[in-house]
């Protein structure tokens, strides 16, 4: 592991984006989402994620310079199509449109088709909450959960986000996907030789496994069995059904067909916050809700109790203060892209 400079990292991201073929706005905002990520302490959706992008682009997934195509069909409303561009580019223009609308009617959704994958929700949810947002978001995926009843996969594990801001910057933020673990933890698994325990995955035939290698064969187990394979199922048809996407089985698998694009949707649902309440009220209420968790009696000795996202949004404020530490890994992939265009 090595210490950069937030800014050094989102520097390296881009020039990676860049040279990959990605415009500067594009490569830009891409960049800002994945080092905010990575800064959260979600590095399996951070800076190792450049990585990926820039192989899908040049096998053919990613268009690097898609252009965007918005239309608004009501007031408050916006439909985006990113053309199978860069995702985290995708995503942030598309923030934009509903911080947009929001700041104009109170309220405002966007919903988007021919996104790739964005990473994760957090990073958008926060740049909502620190523009006085209150949010809802959620994208479609490859499948790799069952439909109830069912032992194949149809269902993609899709991510369910939603912030409430807080003036002082202590917002609420959940970002959790419905699977019981993120995917990425039993691949992580699986290139380690590790075994992972039974409630996370199946095998290919249904049935429960420690083998990390037979779970990326088989189905992701959702949170609450039949209860989080539909709200999965549900949150699908929202993003992508609406927007006119690649829906459940129609989108592929990004890592085992790289050169195929996926059409993803995504859903941003904005909330004016400061229509609803004063800076003051928010900052009491939500400080209120605070100090009623903590309240709670902890299970453990050595863990507070937290509300969603405070964890993540202290580790942003440390790394923004004193550098990211990144896998040596990722870093020798980024500065060898840099390298690369001097």
């Amino acid at each position: 592991m090595e210490r950069i400079t937030f800014s050094e990292a989102a520097r390296l991201a881009k020039t990676a984006f860049r040279n990959a073929g990605v415009p500067d706005f594009g490569a830009t905002n891409a960049a800002e989402i994945l080092t905010i990520t990575e800064a959260m302490g979600i590095a399996t959706h951070g800076l190792t994620r450049v990585e990926d992008y820039v192989r899908r682009i040049g096998a053919g997934g990613i268009d690097p310079s898609a252009e965007l195509s918005t239309s608004a069909p009501a007031p408050a409303l916006r439909h985006v199509d990113g053309k199978n561009g860069l995702g985290p580019a995708i995503a942030r223009s598309a923030l934009d449109e509903a911080i947009d609308a929001a700041r104009n009617f109170g309220i405002g959704a966007v919903f988007v088709r021919g996104g790739s994958h964005l990473g994760a929700l957090s990073p958008y949810l926060f740049l909502a909450a620190e523009a006085g947002f209150a949010a809802v978001m959620t994208t479609n995926t490859a499948p790799m959960i069952a439909p109830a009843g069912g032992r194949s996969p149809r269902i993609g594990n899709n991510p369910f986000g939603l912030v409430i801001p807080h003036p002082d910057g202590k917002h609420v933020l959940l970002d959790m996907s419905l699977s019981v673990v993120a995917r990425s933890r039993v691949r992580s698994a699986a290139r380690s030789g590790l075994p992972i325990p039974e409630t996370w995955a199946t095998d290919a035939q249904g049935r429960a496994t420690t083998d990390a290698d037979a779970a990326m064969q088989g189905l992701m187990s959702a949170i609450g069995g039949a209860k989080g394979a539909n709200l999965a199922l549900c949150l699908d048809l929202m993003a992508a059904g609406l927007s006119g996407a690649g829906m459940l089985s129609e989108v592929p698998s990004a890592a085992d067909h790289p050169e195929r694009v996926q059409n993803l949707g995504y859903m941003i649902i904005l909330i004016n916050a400061a229509c609803l309440a004063s800076d003051e009220v928010r900052r009491s209420r939500l400080d209120a809700a605070a100090e009623i968790i903590r309240e709670a009696p902890a299970l453990e000795e050595t863990e507070s109790v937290r509300m969603p996202g405070a964890r993540a949004l202290d580790a942003l404020k440390t790394a923004q203060k004193t550098g990211l530490k990144i896998d040596a890994e990722v870093l020798s992939f980024l500065r060898s892209h840099v390298q690369g265009s001097l």
